[in-house]
């Protein structure tokens, strides 16, 4: 069993395409389809089944997909530690974030390519919690930053990163000019633009609402973090933002944050890897890295004028 055979059928298993995958790998369809029937006459089973076209894993292929991943990883790794050890970090640190950490993810990076100025990184920045704790588990992902629930972390080692408030952003005529907090049901009579349900604020956002006895009424909904912050922007909606947005995307023109209290709710950030030992030391790397910033005292800090909040 050769580790070529191995990409080939992760490849096939992740692109449900011969030709695609076969491309992905930089190889013709023959020659891929051929490693591939060596390695089932080697393992003696049928991996894939087949009829004109690609028609999904066998219950065999099924169990090797995740087994060969592994595999592949590991092989990795062992590369990357080597070279590690004979030049320092290299490689590419392929990192994911949901939308809301998408916007502190800079501070970590700037500090893990200072600390490693051989490595790159790759950044996903828009992939619900569940994805990001998903292609960590499938060693598609190095590491993760996001609000990792206690139901999503299995197989997976997570470290604090720091801790999320929320405010509210909203257009300076739609605030009292004295106004320094609001509550969570005072902001749900506002016009509101969120970001969607698969995202972990909008389920922090949802709940804290319910405590307060109200719906969440959004009038605008978006995936996307500067599409929301141009609808606030805009004069003419209102948003629910972690306050460790106002550090990287400080708010101007009409918009002004306060504070949302009763209830007084957070969320802890985490930054994910796969917990496979010895693991990818692009992505311990990384952890360390990160977990060294004290991000909590860098948010904590008291805001400039230039943020405007409440």
């Amino acid at each position: 069993m050769l580790f070529r055979q191995l990409e080939y059928f992760v490849a096939v298993a992740r692109e449900k395409h011969f030709a695609r995958a076969a491309e992905a790998c930089y190889v013709s369809q023959p020659a891929l389809s051929a490693a591939i029937a060596k390695l089932e006459r080697e393992l003696n089973v049928t991996l894939i089944n087949r009829g004109h076209n690609y028609q999904g894993l066998t219950p065999e292929g099924e169990r090797l997909v995740v087994w060969a991943k592994r595999i592949l990883a590991e092989h990795d790794a062992f590369k990357a530690e080597v070279a590690a050890v004979q030049s320092g970090v290299t490689g590419t640190l392929r990192l994911g974030t949901e939308p809301t950490s998408s916007t502190t993810v800079a501070l970590p990076v700037a500090a893990f390519c200072a600390a490693h100025p051989l490595a790159k990184v790759q950044i996903r920045s828009r992939l619900p919690t569940t994805d990001l704790a998903r292609l960590l588990r499938e060693f598609e992902l190095d590491a993760a930053i996001g609000p990792f629930p206690p139901e999503e972390r299995e197989g997976l080692l997570t470290v604090p990163l720091y801790e999320e408030r929320y405010v509210l952003l909203a257009p300076e005529d739609r605030l009292k000019p004295d106004i320094r907090t609001m509550t969570w049901a005072e902001a749900a009579q506002l016009p509101l633009a969120l970001l969607t349900e698969d995202m972990k604020i909008r389920q922090v956002i949802d709940s804290a609402l319910a405590s307060s006895g109200v719906e969440v009424a959004a009038q605008v909904e978006t995936d996307s973090v500067a599409s929301l912050y141009a609808h606030v922007g805009g004069g003419d909606w209102a948003s629910i933002v972690p306050h460790t947005w106002l550090r990287a995307m400080p708010v101007t023109g009409r918009a002004r944050a306060v504070r949302l209290v009763e209830p007084e709710t957070s969320a802890e950030v985490q930054v994910g890897i796969n917990a496979a030992a010895p693991g990818s030391p692009i992505a311990r790397a990384f952890v360390d890295v990160a977990t060294r910033l004290s991000l909590d005292d860098f948010f904590d800090r008291p805001l400039t004028g230039e943020d405007r909040l409440g």
